[in-house]
């Protein structure tokens, strides 16, 4: 009798872990259908800047990755598509070598625990240069970094940027990190890049260190 009872009490507990390991197991996906969901919005941002410059819009821009055989017209995801949110009054760009300071946060498409309150379009914040929740180039402090030293994607952006202007730029996952996890970005993540462009350093160029909130052009 005491051998049925302790078989008993034995599968109970069994049944009650496996209870408990269903639970545990039963989590929301964060990413559901990433690949398929990331290329039709990517694609969809893509059709739609392409139409709005054949009809001469000057908000949209669709640039071609300067890593890119400039000699074939590519597919769209060779491509990086821009809108345009304040346009600067610098002169000239920065080149591949150069060194930059940028304002400069970079987001997912939304998840399952993750949107953005002003654009549920948009999910996880994964960088950026701002010091508070929202962008104030009063009193945040711009990145520097080497033009060469970011994603495709985000490089080829700089690279037709004035001083000042600030671009909402949508990167491909093949201009991004591709089919590869990067830390909290999962692969085949479509980049989103809200970019103020401040200043702009030539190679060799000694970058200063910040100051405050003070109008730096590019030296020779």
């Amino acid at each position: 009798m005491r051998n049925l009872f302790n078989i008993l009490a034995i599968a109970f507990v069994a049944v009650l872990c496996l209870s408990s390991c269903s639970e545990t197991n039963d989590e929301v996906e964060e990413f559901p259908d990433w690949k398929n969901r990331n290329e039709a919005f990517f694609a969809s941002k893509y059709n739609t800047a392409r139409q709005a410059v054949a009809y001469g819009s000057d908000v949209w821009k669709v640039i071609k990755c300067y890593a890119r055989d400039p000699e074939k017209e590519g597919t769209s995801t060779d491509y990086i598509v821009v809108k345009v949110l304040r346009e600067g009054t610098g002169s000239g760009y920065p080149l591949f070598t150069d060194s930059v300071r940028v304002h400069y946060r970079g987001q997912l498409l939304s998840s399952a625990t993750h949107m953005d309150s002003k654009d549920s379009e948009l999910g996880m914040v994964f960088d950026k240069s701002w010091s508070t929740d929202e962008y104030n180039e009063q009193i945040s402090i711009p990145s520097k970094f080497a033009v060469s030293g970011v994603v495709d994607g985000f490089s080829t952006a700089l690279q037709h940027m004035h001083i000042g202007d600030r671009w909402l730029v949508y990167v491909p996952y093949q201009l991004g990190y591709g089919t590869s996890v990067n830390g909290s970005i999962p692969a085949y993540s479509t980049l989103v890049f809200d970019i103020a462009l401040v200043a702009y350093y030539r190679a060799g160029t000694l970058v200063p260190n910040w100051q405050g909130n003070v109008n730096l052009l590019w030296e020779e």
